[in-house]
C-alpha cells in the first residue's frame, strides 16, 4: 500500500475530514472577500473556486449551492459576534463598552459589514430569514443586558419591542454607513451607534 494510511487515504498529512475542513475554510475566506468586494450576485461559483484554489467538485462536496455557502458565512459571522459579545458581558463590560464591542465585531473588518448588511440584502427568503434570526438574537442580548442592569420600563414601554427597534435602528445605521462613508471611517459610525443607544436607553427606562 502506497503512502501512510490511518483513517482512509492521507494527502499532505491530512485525512479526508481534514481536507474537507480546509476546503470549507478556503471557500468561506474567498466568499468573504468576493461577496464583500463585488457582491453576491456578481460572484459565480467558478470564481469562488478559482479564488479559493478549490475545484468545482470540491465546492459541491462542501456546499449544495452558492446560497448555502453565503448562509454558512453569515452563520460564522454571527457565531463569532455572539461569542465576542457573550465574553464581554461575562467580563462585566458596561453598556457603553458592549456597544463598542458590537461595532468592532461588525465593522472592524468592513468586509464583514458588507456581507452582513450590504450586497446580500434581499437575495433570497433563506438569507432574509437568517438576517431576522440575527436581529432576534441581538435584541434578546440587549434584553439580557437591561435585565442585568435592573432596567425598569417607563410607562407604556415594552422592553422587548424597544430592544427589537433598537437593534433594527443600529443595523440600519450600519447599512447607511456602508453606502455613505469610507470603509476606513469607523469612528463616526461608532459615535452614531453609541449616541443612538443612549437615546433609546434613556427613553425606555424609568428615570
Amino acid at each position: 500500500m502506497i503512502g501512510r494510511m490511518t483513517e482512509g487515504r492521507r494527502i499532505r498529512g491530512m485525512d479526508a475530514e481534514q481536507r474537507k475542513a480546509q476546503r470549507r475554510r478556503q471557500l468561506l475566506e474567498s466568499a468573504l472577500e468576493l461577496f464583500a468586494t463585488q457582491g453576491y450576485a456578481a460572484t459565480p461559483i467558478e470564481q469562488l473556486c478559482q479564488h479559493a484554489f478549490v475545484g468545482t467538485k470540491g465546492f459541491y462536496e462542501t456546499f449544495d449551492s452558492r446560497e448555502t455557502c453565503y448562509l454558512a458565512l453569515l452563520a460564522e459571522i454571527t457565531e463569532r459576534t455572539e461569542a465576542r459579545m457573550n465574553a464581554r458581558l461575562a467580563e462585566g463590560a458596561d453598556e457603553a463598552d458592549l456597544v463598542d464591542a458590537f461595532a468592532e465585531a461588525l465593522v472592524g473588518d468592513p468586509r464583514v459589514a458588507q456581507v452582513a448588511f450590504g450586497h446580500g440584502m434581499a437575495v433570497s427568503p433563506a438569507l432574509e430569514h437568517a438576517r431576522r434570526e440575527n436581529r432576534r438574537w441581538a435584541a434578546a442580548f440587549v434584553l439580557r443586558v437591561w435585565e442585568g442592569a435592573g432596567v425598569a420600563a417607563a410607562p407604556g414601554v415594552d422592553l422587548r419591542v424597544a430592544a427589537t427597534g433598537l437593534i433594527g435602528g443600529m443595523f440600519d445605521l450600519i447599512a447607511d454607513w456602508l453606502v455613505e462613508s469610507s470603509p476606513s471611517d469607523t469612528g463616526s459610525l461608532r459615535e452614531a451607534l453609541a449616541g443612538f443607544y443612549r437615546v433609546v436607553r434613556g427613553g425606555v427606562a424609568l428615570p
